[in-house]
């Protein structure tokens, strides 16, 4: 059996080099061609992530389906039938995208964005490089989903941490050595997109196992499918939208200028989700094979808990830290006052949102795992029926401060809902350990330690010693979280004293 442990650290170690190169990078972006041409970057960051909406579903239904299909020893020829046939789906739908984006890359550019310094033609261009880049890297994303739910999270890992070094680094290369240029930098993440794709994809297929027949597209898998997909397109419609609602409005009521300010405090904010997504790749599998087993439950809800008490562990201490040290962090990282007095409000107020949100993500997964989709699209469109509203007006009283505060808003409401609904249905004798064991003991833990590192640390500190304390505070933070979660401190006490799960 695959080791759980394994999945966790290889989809961690991943997600945070990701992360690390993702970060690392944004300053220079910001050097070398400006805030207004990285306000271009954060447009097309959203419009990839609002493009997404038109997976249909296709990635989490490969994930589940393989990994549903692997625990029951089903023969090669219905894996690989069903692999072909979603993957062909797929790259049709990139290429819609790809059209679809050159055909509105005129009126985007001259009626959407508020550009004050880049020429419209300029801005024109870069849009439709971006459509060939989101046709590119969308399959990325469906393979790598299909390697998650066979289990071959390591080499998923790999395959994500090599090309993000190479897009990321590569592309500041381009733009000292060769031109400081918002085209030059689409250009690079045209070619590094197909290459990485192309990589993954071939991947998928060789992990799957060995047929005698060629796989084909059959069109009876989407019929069976189709109810599920169809689920969890329409959460996946509202949940990109929920998360690229306030980027949507504040491209079109901002200067480029501004919304690269919002764009910096959006990445660092829901830069969480680079520690959540790892979790919930490891443990999504594992809930869906237990699920799927009916004299597995007590296991089920051991996992469940242990899951969410992990999850709580990896976020809070990250999430407090950021909010309560927005300023220093974002001078640390950028070393540009304007960016700091610009984006550290709107950063306290995104991090502590997307915590909320992060701490949703197993109960939202064990949802998944029984294949129980309604509730968590019903509260997702309730929820962005109500940010739209409250987004135009908090903008247009607040700025970019009041967007943010919108988040923040809603993920309250997301918890305080979800979880009762979803306790009422499944697993119903577990909402108030989840409440107490999973999220409150491991929060109070760690906003007690950030306190207290609060009143310690002072801006007259060197440079060093700031982030020196950062650092310390985090990890005792870490540490004051894990003690309050008993199922997670006995989980990785396990682990460390085995070596497997």
């Amino acid at each position: 059996m695959i080791s759980l442990k394994r999945n966790i650290i290889a989809n961690l170690a991943g997600s945070g080099w990701v992360a690390l190169m993702s970060f690392t990078f944004i300053p220079f972006y910001i050097h070398f061609m400006g805030i207004e041409s990285y306000g271009l970057v954060g447009f097309f960051m959203s419009l990839q992530a609002v493009l997404f909406i038109l997976d249909l579903g296709l990635t989490a239904t490969v994930s589940r389906e393989l990994a549903r299909l692997s625990v029951n020893a089903e023969p090669a020829d219905r894996m690989r039938a069903l692999v072909r046939t979603l993957e062909l789906v797929y790259w049709g739908i990139s290429l819609l995208i790809c059209l679809g984006t050159i055909l509105l890359s005129q009126w985007l550019a001259g009626e959407w964005l508020q550009s004050e310094s880049l020429p419209k033609e300029k801005v024109a261009e870069a849009i439709m490089l971006m459509g060939f880049v989101i046709a590119a890297r969308m399959p990325f994303g469906f393979y790598c989903g299909g390697l998650m739910g066979l289990q071959h999270q390591v080499l998923a890992s790999v395959v994500k941490a090599s090309t993000e070094t190479v897009r990321n680094g590569g592309v500041v290369l381009v733009l000292w050595l060769l031109s400081p240029d918002i085209t030059a930098f689409f250009l690079w993440q045209v070619g590094i997109s197909v290459v990485a794709t192309c990589v993954m994809g071939r991947c998928l297929w060789r992990s799957m196992p060995e047929s005698l027949r060629s796989p084909r597209f059959d069109s009876g898998i989407l019929r069976k499918l189709y109810r599920f997909a169809a689920g969890m397109s329409g959460i996946a419609l509202v949940s990109i939208l929920l998360m690229q609602m306030d980027k949507i409005i504040l491209s079109k009521m901002l200067s480029l200028e501004t919304f690269g300010y919002y764009t910096v405090a959006s990445v660092v904010g829901m830069s969480l989700f680079f520690l959540a997504t790892p979790i919930v790749s490891a443990y999504a599998p594992k809930l869906t094979q237990l699920a799927s087993a009916d004299e597995c439950q007590q296991e089920l809800i051991g996992r469940y808990h242990q899951g969410c008490q992990l999850m709580a562990v990896v976020i809070f201490p990250v999430a407090v830290t950021i909010a309560l040290f927005s300023s220093e962090i974002l001078l640390l990282w950028t070393q540009d006052a304007n960016v700091v007095d610009s984006a550290h409000l709107s950063l306290s107020l995104l991090v502590t949102g997307t915590a909320l949100n992060s701490i949703m993500n197993i109960p939202y997964s064990l949802q998944v795992a029984y294949g129980w989709t309604r509730l968590a699209f019903v509260l997702n469109l309730l929820l962005l029926m109500l940010q739209f509203p409250l987004l135009i007006i908090m903008t247009q009283y607040y700025g970019v401060v009041g967007a943010a505060s919108v988040w923040l808003i809603l993920n309250i409401v997301y918890v305080l809902v979800g979880v009762h609904m979803m306790h009422m249905h499944i697993i119903t004798e577990e909402k108030w350990k989840w409440c107490l064991y999973d999220v409150l003991l491991p929060l109070c833990a760690t906003v007690v330690v950030a306190v207290i590192g609060r009143y310690l640390v002072s801006e007259t500190m060197s440079v060093t010693l700031i982030f020196i304390s950062l650092v310390m505070i985090t990890m005792l933070s870490f540490l004051a979280a894990l003690f309050a979660a008993p199922l997670a401190r006995g989980y990785l006490f396990l682990v460390l004293k085995r070596g497997t799960l």
